[in-house]
């Protein structure tokens, strides 16, 4: 089948990301000869899971507590911010809620019910952070809540305080995203796992690889983070959350101001059990995703994956599984553009493993430099 031919929202490596005429790190203006407006971009956002026994705080729910949890931006505007409690088991009153130390209003009131499984949006708040800014987001639950969404770990610190007293977390609840007011800007988001929530880089440094492609822009592109650790491409799991597949819509397709999509996924379907061994039945799943992305008229990528020998699930076989999948990922048209990570990670020396100085330690998660490889990749 003959596709219509697209414009790369991400040109060459080196040669500047092209979307409809300008540069991803524009970023993107949308629509070639369309006037650009104002509109309301992700310019953060975090995909949530529903709690397991291990996530006390999320399962036990809270009363009489305040959250507070610090989002790094990548690019800046006017905010207003998304709450999702899609997971939830029972409404929750929320509120109230400030950004910044500002007020955040929803309807004019400074608290709103949140029903179980429904997203909010606040009103604009009259703030406005810079392109790579932090928003400190602090935000009063009344309770009791029962069980709530959450994202497990963004590998940023915040802070619980209730009746025991303040305990740091590094979970996010309820708070699903941050938009931004903005003219010229669209949102790339990333469909990903552990490598892209940002495991093997330092927590609170804002070094995850979706960061650091942001930050190479002096007006940086807008750029939602959906890596979830553990996640797969095809399967749900209890604690890892739902499928790339499954969570598409939800995560992805419902963001404002979207322009493209990048998967990210695979990893996960080959090592955990039950391991994927029929590459076949990997790109059947990415191409069922390119065809959803391009039904909503979105740009769509694909990353190979990359080394994982030294991981301690690593086996030849399951290698030989990985490098079919890239093999056929490069030879084929399953994605507007392949992002070919494991050209980048792995070692010449030995590709089957990362480069050491990518790796984190466990032969799987790319260290700060190596999420430095991969922005540079884009």
């Amino acid at each position: 089948m003959t596709r219509p031919s697209r414009r790369s929202v991400l040109g060459g490596a080196l040669g500047g990301a092209v979307l409809g005429g300008t540069t991803l790190g524009g970023l993107a203006t949308g629509r070639a000869n369309a006037a650009p407006r104002h509109r309301w971009v992700t310019t953060w956002a975090t995909a949530h899971t529903a709690p397991t026994p291990t996530d006390q705080d999320a399962t036990q729910g809270f009363t009489d507590a305040t959250i507070r949890t610090t989002q790094h931006l990548s690019a800046g505007g006017q905010v207003r911010l998304r709450f999702s409690n899609v997971f939830g088991t029972a409404p929750t009153l929320l509120g109230p809620v400030t950004a910044n130390s500002k007020a955040v209003l929803f309807g004019g009131e400074q608290q709103m019910v949140l029903a179980t499984g429904a997203t909010v949006i606040s009103d604009p708040v009259g703030l406005v952070v810079p392109d790579g800014g932090d928003l400190v987001v602090s935000m009063h639950l009344p309770g009791p809540t029962g069980p709530l969404s959450l994202h497990r770990n963004v590998h940023a610190t915040g802070v619980i305080a209730d009746s025991g007293g303040e305990r740091a977390t590094k979970s996010v609840f309820l708070l699903s995203g941050v938009d931004v007011l903005t003219e010229g800007r669209r949102t790339l988001a990333v469909l990903g796992d552990s490598i892209t929530e940002g495991v093997g880089t330092p927590d609170d440094a804002n070094l995850r690889w979706p960061d650091q492609y942001a930050a190479r822009f002096r007006r940086r592109p807008a750029v939602a983070n959906l890596g979830i650790s553990g996640n797969r491409l095809l399967l749900d799991d209890a604690r890892f959350g739902p499928s790339g597949q499954s969570r598409f819509d939800r995560d992805v397709l419902a963001l404002p101001g979207l322009q493209a999509v990048l998967v990210f996924l695979g990893i996960n379907d080959i090592q955990q059990p039950p391991s994927q061994t029929d590459p076949a039945r990997l790109l059947e799943g990415y191409e069922q995703l390119a065809r959803r992305a391009r039904d909503h008229d979105l740009e769509v990528l694909g990353a190979t994956i990359g080394p994982f020998k030294g991981w301690i699930r690593y086996t030849d076989e399951l290698d030989h599984v990985r490098n079919q999948v890239n093999d056929t990922l490069r030879s084929s048209r399953v994605f507007d553009r392949l992002v070919d990570v494991d050209a980048v990670l792995r070692d010449p020396a030995d590709p089957a493993q990362l480069r050491p100085a990518f790796n984190s330690g466990d032969g799987l998660h790319p260290n700060a430099a190596g999420a430095k490889a991969i922005a540079l990749t884009l």
